[in-house]
């Protein structure tokens, strides 16, 4: 049985060029949309089994709009499709409830694979930015808890994080040195028991700091 894919891209030629990508797969494309609110009203309308969701769109990002496609059809899932790993971006897809989150350097086969995973409701991808995120959150999450005690600038460091900032753009706001910065993310990391900064933004999310 075909899948049925609706792209939420606000770029023709994207569209276009996914459209191409799926020929001859069992990726069927049911629907095609611009905007977020347009993609929200036709996943609604036409239930597809997954919506390959741009995270930029426009002038604004359209991460917020993985609840409401969630919401408006339960059984469809949510693959982000991006040009950026950001940390923000992904901690917030992981939140919003996304099944994936591939980048648009993926191959051809990287792209189905993903769509395919999560019409069958796979894990997600080795390649995709979620499966180590997701994976290592949903360790963590039990044992954790909110009760992380950081001290006021690693609480500042770990919200500039979140929004993607590096180390050196932390430094510049918060006027301290790139070293201090390093020192503060390799603390909060240690007392989080997480790998990197994608994780932390993912853990800062989920406990209000971001």
């Amino acid at each position: 049985m075909a899948i049925k894919l609706l792209i939420v891209d606000d770029h023709d030629v994207v569209r276009h060029g996914l459209a191409s990508l799926f020929k001859d797969s069992d990726v069927r494309i049911c629907g095609e949309a611009k905007t977020a609110d347009e993609g929200v009203r036709l996943a609604r309308k036409l239930k597809p089994d997954v919506v390959l969701l741009d995270v930029l769109l426009g002038v604004g990002d359209s991460l917020d709009s993985v609840k409401r496609i969630r919401s408006a059809t339960p059984d469809t899932r949510v693959v982000m499709f991006s040009a950026f790993d950001n940390p923000t971006y992904v901690a917030r897809s992981v939140s919003g409830g996304a099944h994936d989150y591939i980048l648009k350097t993926a191959t051809r086969a990287e792209v189905i694979a993903a769509v395919t995973g999560a019409a069958q409701g796979a894990t997600p991808t080795r390649f995709g930015e979620l499966r180590r995120v997701a994976g290592t959150m949903s360790r963590r999450e039990a044992t954790t808890g909110g009760g992380v005690q950081l001290t006021p600038r690693e609480t500042q460091v770990l919200r500039l994080v979140a929004m993607g900032l590096s180390n050196q753009e932390i430094a510049d706001s918060l006027e301290i040195s790139v070293e201090t910065v390093k020192e503060h993310v390799q603390n909060l990391l240690r007392k989080i028991s997480l790998n990197d900064r994608t994780q932390a933004a993912v853990w800062a999310l989920r406990h209000g700091l971001a």
